[in-house]
């Protein structure tokens, strides 16, 4: 199983969105708080299109309970201050994609651990970020390929 974790999410329709996501692929989210909504938000409710009943979600009261609570093999995050590319690492099992808060990112005192893979989406030079949910779906994609689409039709 792949897991995707999100780092203090701002935007209810991004988590929906990757509530959504992690249902149909079967990847377990992570919610590490403060999150900027509540989870009974209508938004949040509306992009996840009710599949919250179809995936697996867990929350983490903050990084270091995150950290104390999980055990992956690997951590990628994503970030736009890598050097390395999403589609340059291998990713197997039980590995977990880290991702910011939309308006800020992951905090350098996550990007620097030495535990955590930094990785990147190519985009163009002046390009800020892509969106939160999209990036979540490329990467994850990337992954399952990887694991040849294990459990999928």
């Amino acid at each position: 199983m792949l897991h995707i974790a999100l780092y203090q999410p701002e935007i209810p329709p991004n988590t929906g969105n990757i509530i959504r996501l992690c249902a149909n692929t079967g990847a377990q989210l992570h919610l590490i708080h403060p999150l900027g909504f509540d989870m009974e938000v209508k938004a949040l409710r509306r992009a996840g299109l009710d599949y919250h009943e179809w995936a697996q979600v867990i929350q983490h009261k903050d990084f270091d309970d995150f950290e104390k609570n999980t055990h992956f093999n690997q951590i990628f995050a994503l970030t736009t201050k890598a050097t390395k590319y999403h589609h340059e690492v291998t990713y197997q099992d039980n590995d977990c994609l880290l991702f910011g808060p939309e308006t800020r990112g992951l905090p350098s005192d996550v990007l620097n651990q030495g535990s955590i893979n930094n990785v990147r989406i190519p985009m163009k030079a002046e390009s800020r970020s892509l969106n939160l949910s999209n990036t979540a779906a490329i990467v994850l994609y990337q992954a399952l390929s990887d694991l040849g689409y294990q459990g999928l039709l």
